[in-house]
């Protein structure tokens, strides 16, 4: 029932042999995700995120910069430290060691979250629209 964010191998971070120079934690001044402390059972101080909320934003060597955001409704339960010194896991192993964070989704949602998402053939295939009506 939690959901790990990744990039998705589709993510141009991913695709064009880019260089991360470096990832960033804090969403505003106000906010920043590695000020999430979450303790006990009930996941009490961790922080709420909707859908659209930022995580992090990721700045490339060639200047490019990547709002990488939740896309689900949750409590934030940890973030991956781990890439902020060492950022090329990210893009080496980003589905297991590179994530970007844990995301825990109300346990009423969590059942129409996981219908509505897509199997592996699926996603290949909007990849495949998407290629072709940008070429």
């Amino acid at each position: 029932r939690i959901c790990v964010i990744t990039l998705a191998e589709a993510h141009p971070l991913l695709q064009s042999g880019k260089t991360i120079k470096s990832i960033n934690y804090q969403i505003s001044a106000n906010c920043s995700r590695l000020q999430n402390k979450v303790s006990g059972k009930s996941k009490r101080g961790a922080q709420f995120l909707t859908e659209l909320a930022p995580l992090c934003r990721i700045s490339s060597s060639d200047g490019e910069e990547y709002t990488i955001y939740s896309c689900i409704r949750g409590r934030l339960i940890e973030v991956n430290e781990n890439i902020l010194s060492n950022p090329a896991i990210l893009q080496e192993k980003p589905s297991t060691e590179g994530y970007i964070a844990v995301v825990l989704p109300k346990f009423e949602e969590s059942k129409s979250v996981t219908q509505g998402l897509l199997t592996q053939k699926e996603y290949e295939e909007v990849l495949l629209k998407r290629l072709h009506s940008s070429s």
